[in-house]
């Protein structure tokens, strides 16, 4: 208790003590320094070289390739003269040198048990390297999260955050928050229990984790000062013991898990508060005879990050049938005008089909709308503060019933559990005071999950969440990690069909949305789901990559298409942003994967799980445009 006390004490409970140096990289617009672009995740760089004027000009200036075949998420970073490149599963990095024609300076390539790639949800993806206080930081698929020297590629410390064995897995990037290092976890359709937890940025001590569901010990929440819509949340709102109360007459009360926090996360240093989002229980809520709400699953959280504890909570989906999830970035603006006030607002894109304005003090919701037009499960979010359901959705009964026949299904619910934006996010310009999101445009048909598959789903929980059950932090396990669980489980409200919207036949939107109004101001249709995170400059140009592997630029101001070149593979990586030596670079990872590699039959090793996929029929159509691969693109004006 003493060493983690002194940590405690070293780190200081004021963000004034937030790394300097890190600061400084972030608001150097010649860096792309975090995967968000800056702390505030709104992906928007000053530099404007590239503009909507001379965008069409545009040439590829270099390329490179990573060796590794898969689901290129995220981006690279890059610092000074420096890029620093990920790979998807086994998550190898690369070291380039800008000055000496992007040579490869060190690479690190940690080993992992192959079979952790196989079982995990989509193909062994990874959202990317942070950088902060001259140490890298890579968060392996194995839940191994790594410190490296940014000059050396040498390991300075290691963690291990979670146990592949019981389904914990990791994919995300993490978020420095000062000098707290904070990693989420993914596997909540392995049974896993979510759970965030921060590390100290000198010696990988773990100082707290906090769960998505459990008791008020469990999940760092104060019965009287954490609120959920302006009013303390009370005693043990996480539902003790899990997710869900009774599954499908199993008398599994409370075993399932989920509210795993795989997506982004942001962070104000001025509140001191980090904000993530939780994904889905494990079985959805809906097959909960007591349609319990799951708290804190598919919900918005914002803690301190030298404690973890929970300031404020907002449930976006009670009682999430539909595996929805709330894993999507929270985009963080200052001074919006909204009800003739200035607000400091959070807005989150959330994978329901709801665009969310929240004060971000506070957590309540000032703005909600449907930012894609054939959202029906639920009819309107309740903004009114005085009615007993304010902040919830007001769901469609006929929607939102899983049958209690597991061939029954329910037809046409829009968005389809992949949502109407899947993590990959979206970008905030200053100039256009617009967002721009990279939407999905898909509904389902869905079914009760089986009951042998809720059974043991509930026992891998159970096992899990015993596991667990006051553990000590775990020193780094060996290099050649364990295996991952492969038992059966259920998703959400499994879909047993997805397909375009009644009467249309594209499956993608790139949106201007103001949040503001709560509309959008214009929308592109795109063939398929946008799976590219968006970048904006003040060239007043939004850039951003589609599933057959084309990069587009648009103009900020009405969508008009500058400039479109196709890549070696189909693009699920974040477009980003940098000058070198006076001159100004875009670039975007292409390399198809994740669930939408499901469509070319590479989005899981398990081949009869994507055969089985109603995703993988949905997007066949892609083996016309793409296959596999795994490269850096970066283009340039002449």
């Amino acid at each position: 208790m003493s060493v983690l006390l002194s940590i405690l004490l070293s780190i200081g409970f004021s963000a004034a003590n937030a790394d300097e140096r890190a600061h400084k990289c972030v608001e150097d617009d010649n860096n792309w320094c975090m995967q968000q672009k800056n702390y505030a995740a709104t992906r928007y760089s000053r530099l404007d070289q590239i503009n909507s004027k001379n965008a069409r000009d545009l040439r590829m200036a270099w390329s490179f390739s990573t060796g590794v075949l898969g689901g290129h998420e995220g981006s690279p970073l890059v610092i000074g003269s420096m890029m620093y490149l990920h790979t998807p599963f086994p998550n190898v990095v690369y070291a380039l040198n800008l000055d000496d024609e992007n040579r490869i300076v060190w690479k690190y390539q940690p080993t992992q048990d192959s079979s952790i790639a196989q079982g995990m949800c989509c193909g062994g993806v990874n959202r990317g390297l942070q950088y902060a206080d001259g140490k890298l930081f890579l968060y392996q698929a194995d839940t191994t999260l790594v410190a490296l020297n940014p000059k050396t590629g040498q390991v300075i410390w290691k963690a291990q955050n979670g146990d592949p064995a019981q389904g914990e897995t990791g994919t995300g990037a993490v978020l420095v928050a000062g000098k707290v290092v904070i990693a989420g976890v993914s596997g909540g359709d392995q049974g896993a229990r979510g759970f965030i937890t921060g590390y100290d940025i000198n010696s990988g001590q773990r100082l707290w984790r906090a769960y998505s569901s459990g008791s008020d010990a469990e999940t760092l929440f104060n019965a009287e000062k954490t609120t959920a819509l302006g009013k303390p949340v009370g005693a043990n709102s996480g539902n003790p013991g899990g997710a869900t109360g009774d599954v499908a007459g199993t008398g599994n009360a409370g075993a399932l898990g989920g509210g795993a926090p795989w997506g982004w996360f942001s962070w104000d240093p001025k509140l001191n508060l980090f904000y993530y989002g939780t994904g889905s229980p494990s079985l959805g809520a809906g097959a909960d005879e007591t349609r319990s709400d799951a708290k804190w699953t598919s919900s918005i959280i914002a803690r301190r990050p030298q404690t973890g504890d929970a300031v404020w909570a907002y449930q976006l989906t009670p009682s999430d049938v539909w595996g929805f999830d709330g894993v999507n970035e929270m985009i963080l603006i200052d001074e919006a005008q909204i009800g003739g006030e200035k607000r400091d607002v959070l807005v989150h894109f959330d994978r329901n089909g709801f665009a969310y304005t929240i004060d971000r003090a506070t957590g309540i919701p000032l703005v909600a709308e449907r930012f894609d037009v054939a959202v029906n499960w639920a009819s309107e979010i309740d903004l009114d503060a005085a009615s007993p359901t304010f902040g919830r959705p007001k769901a469609i009964a006929s929607l939102s019933d899983l049958k209690g026949d597991a061939a029954a299904q329910t037809a046409q619910v829009c968005p389809a559990s992949l949502g109407s934006k899947n993590q990959q996010p979206a970008a905030y310009s200053p100039m256009t005071k617009l967002f721009y999101v990279p939407a999905s445009h898909v509904c389902m048909n869905f079914a009760a999950p089986v009951a042998a598959a809720v059974a043991d789903a509930g026992e891998a929980a159970r096992k899990g969440a015993a596991a667990g059950e006051g553990q000590a932090p775990q020193p780094a396990a060996p290099e050649a990690s364990r295996s991952i669980s492969t038992a059966p489980v259920a998703i959400p409200g499994p879909p047993v069909s997805m397909s375009p919207p009644k009467n249309d036949t594209h499956m993608g939107n790139l949106i201007a949305w103001d949040a503001v109004e709560g509309k959008a101001v214009w929308s592109n249709k795109e063939q398929f789901p946008i799976w590219s995170g968006v970048l904006t400059t003040a060239g007043g140009i939004a850039c951003y990559g589609t599933l057959e592997g084309d990069f587009k630029c648009v103009d900020q101001k009405d969508g008009r298409e500058l400039f479109r070149n196709r890549t070696p593979s189909g693009i699920v990586g974040n477009v980003f942003t940098y000058a070198h030596k006076g001159k100004q670079y875009i670039g975007v990872l292409s390399g198809i994967g994740g669930l939408p590699g499901l469509g070319i039959g590479n989005g899981r090793n398990d081949a009869k799980r994507t055969e089985q996929s109603p995703l993988a029929a949905a997007l066949s159509g892609l083996r016309n445009y793409t296959a596999q691969g795994g490269s850096l693109t970066v283009w340039a004006l002449p």
